[in-house]
């Protein structure tokens, strides 16, 4: 299939707009403008999904603290996106339960009152009274196409009776409700070819890097074949998310318009601790006010995060100190559960694309998004717009506002809204099963391979199945997938090698 696009684009190298980064923002616009029969090219110089969107904590919630900050405007946005997303693509996003252990009831009290107006206050200390507050105000925002119950507190002793190993100096928990995504790659990927879908001359293809060569062109390398050919858009938006300011350098911008943060998440094999969360997610407090969370992520629990300044988002890593870190905040909330590090069957790490910021605490860095237009020079014909900010709730709303932006343009006008768009749902395969992993057939890794841009076994493994974050990869199931992969790519004995061994290292690694 990518070859096959790749043979389009060459035999007519022109698009109304061309899009770099093949995340949730790049695969939203692209279904956006697709559906207003704008002419698209999607590129990505890795795999689709394979930054911040496929690294998350897998949360589509509303931004509860961002209250805090008065983000009143962001958290009304999120609170109907996820609703949206609840409604629209319930194959993937699923309510959850969420709770909160509180220690004391008035904390807080006069410090969130500072942060709400602006002061530069550490965040933290949040009693009852406040939490209370805040959940209240949160479910007034969420009553638009409302499909989750009102949030309600439980006393200590019902709580340490229903969350086995809790922490036993809570005075009260509250709970509410927000929602969890299964599989945010997959609906990147299913967007991107749904775009290709509904307009038949617009193309996505991932491992392709982008730079100006001309005034009114961009020369594109494909990284897996070596070849190159001269695109002439008419718009290019950058969508790469904490990479902006490193995408926009070829096409000849000095722009500093990001500041993202680190975020690692540890994925845990322990029963005690996935039968203490039962459905619930907890979000909790440590003592250095992060907010961390931690619940039931199929038949594994995720847990996390660290929030740490980073320049270059290619250096992203889970370094020994965070795991020490996010090991220690988990023992805060439940004190009585033993967690080795044995128990972490995989590490993974992505970068928040946050706008820059000069705030002295992460946590305050707005979680909004912007649109910034750099206009057409002496040098360059064609304006490029970069999208900054956002996250994997809003995608829809983003890329909404930022075709809205384009189409005039373009000279084109609306002609299909995605406020009530259902997302397309996966195939469903059936058949044998491979014997290294049951829960999979040979007709979907074969369906998967072919029609949906995979070029490496680790694109398999960790974009388009969850195998990887689940700990399922090993070097038995590496090889059967391998498999039945190489005759569709092509592979010989020795890539098929170099195939398993990049999937395997990629999956003991700390990215």
């Amino acid at each position: 299939m990518r070859a096959k696009m790749w043979g389009m684009l060459k035999a007519n190298p022109t698009c109304d707009v061309l899009i770099l980064g093949g995340g949730v923002n790049g695969a939203g616009l692209m279904r956006e403008l697709a559906l207003q029969d704008v002419k698209c090219l999607l590129v990505d110089k890795d795999d689709l999904a394979a930054g911040a969107s496929s690294k998350s904590s897998r949360m589509i919630h509303g931004g509860l603290r961002y209250l805090e900050n008065a983000e009143f405007r962001l958290v009304s946005e999120s609170v109907y996106e996820r609703n949206r997303l609840l409604k629209y693509a319930p194959h993937y996003v699923k309510p959850l339960r969420t709770t909160i252990p509180i220690t004391a009831w008035f904390a807080g009290m006069i410090k969130a009152p500072l942060i709400f107006f602006g002061f530069n206050v550490k965040v933290g200390g949040r009693g009852a009274f406040i939490v209370k507050m805040g959940l209240t105000f949160y479910d007034i925002l969420t009553c638009r196409l409302r499909q989750t119950p009102w949030n309600f507190f439980m006393g200590k002793k019902k709580s340490l009776q229903e969350i086995p190993g809790l922490r036993d100096d809570i005075v009260c928990t509250a709970t509410y409700w927000d929602a969890w995504i299964t599989q945010p790659e997959r609906l990147c990927v299913e967007m991107a070819l749904e775009g290709c879908s509904v307009q038949k001359d617009s193309l996505a293809l991932n491992y392709v890097t982008a730079e100006k060569n001309g005034a009114d062109t961009v020369l594109l390398r494909d990284k897996i074949t070596g070849e190159s050919l001269t695109l002439k858009p008419k718009i290019v938006v950058n969508a790469t998310g904490a990479w902006v300011d490193f995408a926009n350098k070829p096409l000849g911008i000095e722009s500093k318009l990001m500041g993202g943060t680190k975020g690692s998440h540890l994925v845990i094999d322990n029963k005690e601790l996935f039968n203490a969360l039962g459905d619930r997610m907890i979000y909790y407090e440590h003592t250095d006010g992060r907010i961390c969370i931690t619940f039931q992520f199929m038949d594994k629990v995720i847990m996390g995060s660290t929030d740490i300044r980073i320049k270059d988002p290619d250096e992203a890593a889970c370094d020994d100190a965070e795991i020490d870190y996010m090991l220690t905040t988990l023992k805060g909330v439940f004190p009585t559960i033993n967690i080795p590090k044995s128990d972490i069957v995989h590490i993974f790490c992505g970068v928040r694309p946050l706008m820059a910021s000069q705030e002295g605490y992460t946590s305050k860095v707005s979680r909004s998004h912007f649109l910034a237009e750099h206009k057409p020079d002496a040098t360059r014909a064609f304006p490029v717009y970069s999208m900054v900010g956002g996250k994997l709730t809003t995608f829809r709303a983003f890329a909404e506002m930022t075709a809205d932006r384009l189409m005039p343009l373009l000279g084109v006008t609306r002609q299909v809204s995605t406020t009530d768009r259902y997302y397309p749902k996966p195939e469903t395969f059936t058949g044998e099963t491979l014997k290294t992993l049951p829960d999979l057939t040979v007709a979907e890794v074969r369906a998967l391979t072919q029609n949906e841009l995979v070029v490496h076994l680790s694109d398999f493994v960790r974009r388009r199945s969850v195998i990887t974050l689940l700990g399922h990869l090993t070097e038995a199931s590496a090889h059967e997938l391998a498999d039945i992969m190489a005759p569709i790519l092509g592979w010989d004995d020795s890539h098929k090698r170099e195939e398993i061994a990049m999937s395997l290292a990629e999956a003991h690694g700390r990215k």
